[in-house]
C-alpha cells in the first residue's frame, strides 16, 4: 500500500509546461509573417495578351494596371495619368522593384506609352508589360 501512495505523489507533481510551447508558437508566427511577401494587386481584372516568352512575374514588382476603356489603376483605386510618376517614386524609394504593367489585349498603345514614360522618368530602370503564356 504505501508504494501505491508513492506513486499517486509522483503522478500529482509532474505537470506539463505550456509556456515554452506557446513561446515557439508564437515565434514561428512572427518568423512567418515578417518573411511572407505580400503583393499588391492593382484591384482589376485585365485580359493580357498572348505571348510565347511571358515570363513568372517577380514577387517584389510595381504593378500598374491599365484597362481597356483606358482607365489606370493602382491598389484597387483610380489614379490619373499625372499620379502614375510620384505612386511609382515613392515606392523605388522604399524598394528597388520593377514596374509591371498589367496592360488588357484591347487597350489603345497610346495611353500604354504614356504610362511607361511615366514609369521611366520616376526613375524605373525595368518596365515590363504582362502577358500571359500561350
Amino acid at each position: 500500500m504505501k508504494r501505491v501512495a508513492l506513486s499517486l505523489e509522483a503522478e500529482r507533481g509532474v505537470e506539463v509546461n505550456m509556456a515554452p510551447l506557446i513561446d515557439c508558437v508564437f515565434l514561428l508566427l512572427i518568423f512567418f509573417v515578417v518573411t511572407a511577401v505580400f503583393v499588391e494587386e492593382t484591384g482589376v481584372e485585365v485580359q493580357k495578351p498572348q505571348a510565347t516568352s511571358a515570363q513568372d512575374l517577380e514577387r517584389q514588382s510595381i504593378l500598374i494596371a491599365l484597362t481597356a476603356d483606358g482607365r489606370i489603376m493602382h491598389a484597387g483605386r483610380e489614379i490619373s495619368l499625372s499620379a502614375v510618376r510620384g505612386i511609382v517614386s515613392r515606392q523605388l524609394r522604399e524598394k528597388e522593384a520593377p514596374v509591371i504593367i498589367l496592360s488588357d489585349g484591347d487597350a489603345r498603345t497610346s495611353p500604354l506609352v504614356d504610362v511607361i514614360d511615366e514609369c521611366k522618368l520616376a526613375g524605373a530602370k525595368q518596365v515590363s508589360i504582362a502577358a500571359r503564356r500561350e
